[in-house]
């Protein structure tokens, strides 16, 4: 019995992250505090509390909803003993492979750090383009996007190979392009958290507009807008602090103020299921593959972007985002006609 509440114990200290600052604050010496790994300690336990919060201001609302936490609750019994640590061994293989490399070696000085974190998400978008782009990194991506409601814990919801897919894009740019390691994983601890919170729910924060910021940085509701399965929404807002390279590349998309978002991914999914969110797009692919004519079809499905058809009859979210655009805008034409052809006639007679 002793050793149940021991695991419980270690399993709720491992959740929050307060190891570091009960140790630190046993030890008596908290100057620790002000250092990196003081520092860490003591926001890396605020998102977890927050969720906790979310969770209770859900229940006290009447709003709370477990199969909404069902996805992100499975992928993180998953993560936490299976693609954390692939992660860090990825991210030191990069780090030894391709520092040698680096076209320059920076120092941690504030100046450097600006020019960090904007490499930084520079990666972060590559990887995040192509976990949208790219059929089989989609595969890896889609469990994230599969919630149908947003909260905190669907920073959560990833397919243990996601992590590390997405730690060796980042790593080996980053790396490449000069960001020292020791700041580069300052800015990964800033970019986590901060990732986390964009997850924020409508519960604790209704808009999550940030006013004036949002001309600058990605809020909750710019990440809102990017798990929308609206055809307008769809494949928006892929860095995760910095908006500079979603501007840079067109991909930048503020919220419309009379279309809700929907939530989730456009196939249909079986409700509620765990499996499905987390397997149903390898099982989609590997049918699309294996029924397939020839090598260069099946090697095409695994490489060109989701809704890809080797019959042409291709459904990929820029042929979605089009042909929406393109009704709104002939629907736009057919509800100015009336007025243009009074205004026409109006014309005539004065004429």
């Amino acid at each position: 019995m002793i050793d149940f509440f021991q695991a419980i114990y270690d399993w709720m200290i491992g959740f929050f992250g307060v190891g570091n600052f009960i140790k630190i604050i046993n030890s008596g010496d908290y100057s620790t505090f002000l250092t990196y790994d003081g520092f860490t300690s003591i926001l890396g336990p605020l998102f977890p509390i927050v969720l906790v919060i979310e969770v209770l201001v859900a229940l006290v609302m009447r709003k709370f909803n477990a199969i909404d936490y069902k996805v992100s609750f499975f992928s993180y019994v998953l993560n936490a003993f299976i693609g954390r640590y692939i992660s860090i061994a990825a991210i030191v293989f990069c780090i030894g492979l391709f520092e040698p490399y680096a076209i320059f070696k920076t120092s941690f000085t504030w100046y450097w750090f600006i020019y960090g974190y904007i490499v930084w998400e520079f990666a972060h978008f590559i990887y995040h383009y192509l976990g949208h782009k790219v059929r089989l990194f989609w595969c890896l991506h889609s469990t994230h996007h599969a919630p149908q409601a947003m909260n905190l814990s669907v920073s959560y919801a990833h397919f243990f190979l996601e992590g590390p897919y997405a730690d060796v894009i980042r790593t080996t740019v980053c790396i490449l392009l000069g960001v020292n390691p020791p700041m580069l994983f300052v800015i990964m601890f800033i970019d986590g958290f901060y990732g986390g919170f964009i997850h924020i729910g409508e519960h604790l924060m209704k808009e999550g507009k940030f006013g004036f910021l949002s001309k600058y940085i990605l809020t909750p509701m710019h990440h809102r807008v990017h798990h929308a399965k609206n055809p307008l929404y769809m494949d928006t807002n892929f860095c995760n602090l910095l908006n500079i390279w979603d501007r840079v590349f067109g991909t930048y998309q503020p919220a419309v103020d009379n279309l809700p978002i929907e939530y989730g991914i456009t196939r249909e999914m079986k409700p509620n299921s765990f499996l499905d969110s987390y397997f149903g797009e390898f099982a989609c692919l590997l049918k699309d593959v294996y029924a397939a004519p020839g090598l260069k079809n099946k090697f095409l499905y695994i490489f060109m972007p989701p809704g890809w058809s080797h019959t042409g009859d291709h459904k990929t979210a820029t042929i979605t985002k089009n042909e929406f655009l393109e009704l709104q805008r002939q629907g736009l034409e057919q509800e100015l006609a009336p007025a243009f052809n009074t205004t026409a006639k109006q014309n005539v007679v004065q004429d």
